[in-house]
């Protein structure tokens, strides 16, 4: 059961909102379950379910225990097994719990009983607690962010559990420890130091004899419970050395804490704007990051919009701006009843997020219906006005790669505002320049000014003085 959830979105994520795969369709998501694979002749792939959803809100009770009785119900009737695959991400919220991957995998680990490993893959931008760590054998994450090794971490996963269980290697030490620190992705990209080299050592630390896997998790950031923050895992069968790469790791991160920059130049919206409407460099990129639904925004801000039309040359038309991404089901199904060519006013955005702030009221949008199309099965409307183009979505839907964008091209136009954090790859490598604008919203990369009170104090950023050496001292699971 694969998500992230933002406490601080006032959207709720639902049953509807998950992509459930079962069957042989679930053994098609990997290529190391084929046939033809190495692994085929020491391995029985048993597919159970497989629930992932795009990140947003806490998850309704009732969906979390749907998708965790289908699970481990599953286990059951499948067993007695050997291991599990449990392909996962690590920050996901429910309404009315607090850590809640630890409740269902204490449940996986019940169902499958005290014999079977189970082999976690994970994001890096997940919780990991001691109530969550200690009932499972194998624990990874991606070592890349933006996260182009996913699907090599979930093969990583797969591999080093049928190894042990293939040769009888036994369970491995896992040596957990947390590191009070916790910051937004944005800041703790990899394409940047100190995430570099923290993260390219992993690989050193896995070669060592001894030792199975590394992994560090940054957290994350918008979820308000005494599980977010850093951690790492070493596993492998010597002790003595899990728990000294662990502390090294931990050492590491915890001393490299005041380095850690954004991945981009940033800025408040208007100011960005500004910058982004005054350079020579195009298609110019901004990021809306505050309402970032692939971080767990709402998706459904016009904060950005205004702020756009609020600049005279975009107002006028002297320059461009493309604005996917705002969510707003009604304005959707007026735009597609009016027809391209018409004229609409509308009240845009802020339906999910109404009350949440000043920056969730809906904008008064008065333009013209310059494309409709169905967008990965969302039907999108974009109205124009003035110089700036609104891609307005029934649903909830990232802007991630050009075809995304369907039949509006994003490199002719001045500027492109996403509602994204850190560019994706093929975004990255469009953008002539770019700028990550500070905007409010559910996934606000200002953490001091989202609120949050029931995370373990203290915690850098939110605390820096007073406790410079923490207690890194690894624990044996």
């Amino acid at each position: 059961m694969s998500i992230e959830s933002s406490g601080f979105c006032p959207h709720r994520t639902t049953y509807e909102d998950f992509r459930v795969t079962r069957g042989a369709d679930l053994l098609s998501r990997y290529t190391w379950t084929d046939p033809a694979d190495p692994m085929a002749a020491q391995v029985e792939w048993v597919p159970l379910v497989h629930a992932v959803a795009l990140p947003g809100g806490p998850v309704e009770r009732e969906t979390y225990e749907r998708i965790r009785d289908e699970l481990t119900d599953r286990i059951r009737e499948a067993g007695p097994l050997d291991g599990l695959v449990y392909d996962i991400h690590g920050a996901m919220s429910v309404v009315g719990l607090t850590d809640a991957e630890a409740g269902l995998t204490a449940a996986v680990r019940e169902a499958t009983g005290p014999d079977a490993m189970i082999s976690a893959a994970m994001d890096l931008h997940g919780n990991v607690s001691y109530e969550f760590a200690r009932h499972l054998d194998l624990l990874t994450a991606h070592r890349l962010a933006p996260h182009e090794d996913a699907w090599e971490t979930r093969e990583r996963a797969a591999r080093k559990l049928v190894a042990r269980l293939a040769t009888g290697a036994g369970r491995p030490y896992r040596a957990w420890v947390q590191v009070p620190v916790l910051l937004p992705g944005e800041k703790t990209s990899t394409r940047l130091e100190p995430a570099t080299s923290l993260y390219g050592s992993l690989a050193d630390v896995e070669a060592l004899d001894g030792v199975t896997d590394a992994a560090i998790w940054v957290g994350y950031a918008w979820a308000d419970e005494p599980r977010c923050r850093a951690a790492v895992v070493v596993t492998g069968d010597d002790a003595e050395l899990v728990s000294a790469q662990a502390g090294m790791l931990a050492r590491g991160y915890w001393e490299s804490r005041h380095e850690f920059t954004f991945v981009g130049p940033t800025g408040q919206a208007d100011e960005c704007v500004a910058r982004a409407v005054a350079s020579q460099a195009r298609p110019f990129l901004i990021s809306d990051s505050g309402d970032n639904p692939t971080a767990g925004g709402a998706g459904d801000l016009a904060y950005m919009l205004g702020r756009l039309l609020a600049h005279d040359d975009l107002a006028t038309g002297r320059a461009t701006a493309l604005h996917p991404g705002i969510t707003d089901p009604a304005a959707v199904a007026a735009c597609f009843a009016a027809g391209t060519g018409a004229e609409v006013t509308l009240w845009v955005g802020g339906h999910v997020s109404a009350g949440t702030g000043p920056h969730a009221e809906p904008y008064e949008l008065t333009g013209e219906v310059v494309s409709l199309q169905v967008l990965d099965g969302v039907r999108a409307a974009a109205v124009r006005r003035g110089g700036v183009t609104a891609v307005l979505t029934e649903r909830r839907k990232p802007f991630h790669t050009l075809a995304d964008f369907g039949e509006l091209d994003p490199r002719g136009y001045d500027l492109v505002v996403v509602k994204i954090g850190y560019l994706e790859p093929e975004l990255y490598a469009m953008a002539a320049d770019w700028l990550l604008a500070l905007t409010p919203g559910g996934v606000d990369q200002d953490l001091l000014r989202l609120g949050h009170t029931r995370i373990a104090r203290p915690l850098y950023p939110f605390d820096d003085e007073g406790f410079t050496d923490p207690d890194l001292a690894p624990v044996l699971l």
